[in-house]
């Protein structure tokens, strides 16, 4: 993990946002039918009608988020789940702990 990469990926409020949600999704989101938000993640479509943005937006927003190491993506048919990396983010923040 590249700390400079995580450190921009986290500098946008809505990436931030994102984060937090998807830190407890049944807490942010509706149920998917026959998807775990815990296990699987949760589809694009949920994110991006909380954020109130596009779908290309969004899909930007959580690529840079995945390219950071921060998030992980599931391919289910045509849809995308998205979780969090919770072993990345511990990492950054023993980073920061530790060395910074």
């Amino acid at each position: 993990m590249d700390p400079i990469e995580v450190f921009k990926a986290l500098s946008n409020e809505a990436r931030l946002q994102i984060l937090e949600w998807l830190k407890d999704p049944k807490a942010h989101f509706g149920p998917q039918e026959g998807i775990d938000l815990i296990e699987i993640g949760v589809c694009v479509s949920q994110i991006t009608a909380k954020l109130n943005m596009t779908q290309s937006t969004t899909s930007q927003y959580l690529s840079v988020l995945q390219r950071a190491g921060l998030l992980h993506a599931t391919r289910l048919g045509k849809w995308t789940y998205y979780k969090r990396d919770e072993e990345a983010i511990k990492q950054i923040a023993s980073y920061i702990q530790q060395d910074l």
